[in-house]
């Protein structure tokens, strides 16, 4: 397995070791919520490398989703460090330039694979319940 040809994994791992040398200077914080922010970043290249090692397009999609949602946590949490006055506005910057280039850069690499998976199969990705639109014979927009 080649991850480390993987930019958003790469990324990923740097964006962990950013926050984690911020968590470890950090006093004040119970160590639960440190152990929180912690296992949520940690989570995000966790997930990428699950999806990178799986056989399957929709289980890669999948665990790119939850590596999407780890991150977001991650975001959710260190806004209430600086709100709380745990964290200073000039980190929160820096982690979140970091975090929107991360959260970019796996929402298009998570793109490609939904790209790679249509091309392959009839998948749509739109939520409809198949059974309710033929039921009532409702028009799909994207039909």
């Amino acid at each position: 397995m080649d991850l480390e040809s993987i930019e958003v994994w790469k990324e990923a791992i740097e964006l962990f070791g950013f926050v984690k040398k911020r968590l470890n200077n950090l006093k004040t914080v119970s160590f639960k919520a440190k152990a929180q922010v912690a296992d949520s970043i940690f989570s995000v290249h966790s997930n990428i490398a699950k999806g990178y090692s799986r056989r399957y397009l929709k289980e890669t999609i999948q665990f790119n989703n939850i590596a999407l949602a780890s991150l977001a946590e991650n975001y959710s949490q260190n806004f209430a460090l600086l709100v709380s006055e745990d964290i200073d506005r000039e980190w929160l910057d820096e982690y979140d330039s970091k975090h929107y280039s991360l959260e970019n850069k796996l929402i298009n690499y998570n793109k490609s694979q939904i790209i790679q998976l249509k091309e392959k199969t009839n998948w749509r990705n739109d939520y409809v319940v198949r059974e309710i639109v033929e039921k009532y014979d409702i028009k799909r927009l994207d039909d």
